[in-house]
């Protein structure tokens, strides 16, 4: 049972370095060094969406993982609802499965916002320059939204680990 727990929690460590590094890598290193790689907005906005198609392929599946190897690590204490008003770690795991669920919306929406349609279009090169200043300003606030939801449920795992 112990080999099959640590197991779980690697999984999910991976899974959580996948999204939570990835997505910080994009917005912290990737987005900035196009800026004095690519000369036009168009250019960069065109080479975010194919960083963004390739990174889906395994940040969503890891995302996934996540959920149900986190759903399998506090299956005992979910189990027992008593538990989670009556002490830290029940308290502590709710906040964490509210901020999951708000990181999931934060995601849906930035999946809504450069759905399929959208994404062809720019890789047509089809909108304006209006078009595309109003849709890097909505990605950037929705991505930066999703990064601060990803690390904060980081630090309520790290809060859950501790025994606080």
């Amino acid at each position: 049972m112990a080999l099959e727990q640590a197991i779980i929690m690697w999984i999910h460590l991976i899974c959580s370095a996948i999204w939570v590094g990835g997505s910080l890598f994009i917005a912290i290193v990737f987005a900035p060094i196009l800026k004095s790689i690519m000369p036009t907005m168009e250019d960069r906005i065109h080479t975010m969406v194919k960083v963004g198609r390739r990174f889906n392929k395994i940040a969503i599946p890891a995302l996934i993982i996540l959920i149900v190897t986190g759903i399998w690590n506090s299956h005992q204490l979910l189990s027992r609802p008593d538990l989670l008003l009556s002490t830290n770690y029940g308290v502590i795991l709710i906040i964490k499965i509210f901020v999951v669920f708000a990181l999931l919306c934060s995601y849906a929406v930035h999946v809504r916002i450069i759905r399929k349609d959208v994404e062809e279009k720019i890789m047509r090169k089809e909108f304006n320059e209006t078009q595309i200043l109003k849709l890097r300003k909505k990605i950037i606030i929705v991505g930066e939204v999703t990064v601060v939801l990803s690390v904060l449920v980081l630090f309520l795992a790290a809060l859950l680990n501790s025994g606080i």
